[in-house]
């Protein structure tokens, strides 16, 4: 019984980790990317965000409870997990193991990155004179470059794993499609969020 209740437990991380998490990340992303068009854009498209109906029920149900869900049971599999990288240091258990540890990393970009915009701030939303005053101090610039590369990367290998888990690539050559697919997500979402973190702290 405890081995079914945790089959299903990991099933459901994982299904939470691509939906609804990994699409609101990349919803988050490319509407950020409105400032490389200038503040305007950036603002009107972070209006149209704050200003969704029942945007709270909508951020608590669809965004903070699914992660809170994750992030707890991804630390739980943290400190159980076995790392076998002295003995097999092939890509995969890397990666296994790089997952984890931009796991916690992301785990702790996003509760910072939540008060500085979210809680800290009140009622008013984030505008671009916020992101351009916090990321003009050159620590927060590379805080923030790390915790984003390591949230794309937890989300696009965790796409690798999500395929597995759930039985849609079972062959070693589907399995290796997707590991060069996950790169390209990895590297495409990598160039957006880099891009617009520039353009706040830099204005290019």
């Amino acid at each position: 019984m405890a081995e079914h209740r945790e089959f299903l437990t990991r099933r459901l991380h994982s299904f939470l980790g691509v939906v609804p998490i990994g699409i609101f990340l990349i919803q988050h992303l490319v509407v950020n990317h409105f400032a490389v068009y200038g503040e305007e854009n950036f603002n009107q498209a972070a209006d149209f965000m704050h200003n969704l109906p029942f945007r709270l029920l909508l951020e608590f149900v669809v965004i903070y409870l699914p992660i809170l869900f994750h992030a707890i049971l991804g630390v739980y599999i943290v400190f159980v997990a076995r790392n076998n990288t002295k003995n097999y240091g092939f890509f995969r258990n890397w990666m296994f193991v790089l997952q984890r540890v931009t796991g916690v990393i992301t785990f702790v970009y996003l509760i910072w990155h939540v008060w500085e915009t979210r809680i800290a701030i009140g009622s008013h939303g984030a505008d671009y004179s916020l992101m351009e005053g916090i990321l003009s101090n050159p620590i927060m610039f590379w805080f923030y470059i790390i915790g984003l590369v390591s949230t794309v990367f937890h989300f696009a290998n965790g796409l690798w794993s999500f395929c597995v888990t759930w039985g849609i690539t079972q062959s070693p050559k589907s399995q290796k499609i997707v590991t060069y697919a996950t790169v390209i997500v990895f590297l495409a979402l990598s160039y957006v969020g880099i891009r617009t973190l520039i353009t706040f702290a830099y204005g290019v």
